[in-house]
């Protein structure tokens, strides 16, 4: 598939510049800090309020963006990407502004521990802990903890399902929204992969590339188990009574593949599940909206998808 045109002009962009996977963190971190200008217009919203949720290790940073005044809103917990490695919810924001207006409902964007200062599970597990409090109203917002919704992009998506995996049955879950979400652990050789055509077809020239995918797992969990799924949401068994899925997946992309494999795991597990292809897409477009446009459409797609579901 020939890359969007839009995409080619994001890859024409940053196309000069060296991938994480060659530069130091501090380097990589700095250089996706640099993107936040790209990430599109800042949508109005009613509130914007940083706060924290009490977590594991302490206090755990979370940004809170309403759509309206009142209570007993329902509420997304949105899990930024970088590879647990990078982002932040400073890179996350003019999505969950998007998100937050077309769904609805209140997004808190979770400020979790990166890797390599924090490694598996920390992530995961400050993720959990914030749904937790939404979930049962010890997160002190006010919000519905009947209708919750988990979301996230890339290694956000990864922490998304993994936490609806966790909390599987519980009744105030209602939706994962999973944007080309990492679902299975990959370190090896792109050959080593023969059922993942994407990860080799792609594996390198479309921004994200298999190179990257296993410098941010030797950071994140260099001693990964391939069958926890914490880490791997598509190792698990049994997926009956996972919340619905809505996935946003691009094609041009070396996890296409994960995606499109855990999409239809629950769906062959009695799932409902929603999958929404951007043809010529490249990993990393759901953030630009300022040279992607197809950016704000997913993200609103995304944000029904939720709104629906409450």
């Amino acid at each position: 598939m020939a890359l969007h045109p839009d995409a080619k002009a994001f890859m024409e962009l940053v196309g000069n510049k060296p991938p994480f996977s060659q530069r130091t963190v501090t380097e990589s971190r700095a250089a996706l800090d640099a993107s936040v200008p790209f990430t599109g217009h800042a949508t109005p919203v009613h509130e914007v309020v940083d706060t924290a949720v009490d977590g594991p290790a302490g206090l755990i940073p979370i940004r809170v963006y309403r759509p309206a005044a009142g209570e007993n809103l329902p509420v997304i917990a949105f899990f930024h990407g970088g590879g647990w490695v990078l982002g932040d919810i400073a890179l996350a924001d003019t999505t969950c502004r998007d998100i937050c207006v077309s769904a609805r409902a209140v997004v808190v964007s979770v400020e979790y521990r990166l890797a390599p200062e924090h490694r598996f599970p920390a992530a995961f597990d400050d993720c959990l802990a914030v749904t937790k409090a939404l979930l049962d109203g010890s997160a002190g917002l006010g919000t519905d903890p009947t209708r919750v919704a988990v979301a996230g992009d890339s290694a956000g998506g990864n922490l998304a399902a993994a936490v609806a995996l966790a909390l599987k049955g519980a009744p105030g879950l209602r939706h994962q929204g999973l944007v080309y979400p990492a679902t299975r652990v990959k370190k090896g050789a792109v050959e080593d992969y023969p059922e993942a055509d994407s990860f080799r077809k792609y594996a390198e020239g479309y921004f994200h590339s298999a190179a990257n995918s296993r410098w941010f797992l030797d950071h994140y969990a260099p001693n990964a188990d391939p069958s926890d799924i914490r880490l791997a949401p598509l190792a698990a068994a049994d997926l009956k009574g996972v919340a619905p899925a809505t996935f946003i997946l691009a094609e041009c992309d070396p996890v296409y593949d994960d995606g499109s494999r855990y999409a239809k795991r629950l769906e062959a597990a009695g799932v409902p599940v929603t999958v929404y292809d951007f043809p010529g897409q490249i990993h990393p477009f759901f953030y630009y909206a300022s040279v992607i446009p197809q950016a704000t459409r997913a993200r609103h797609m995304l944000g029904e998808a939720i709104r629906a579901s409450f």
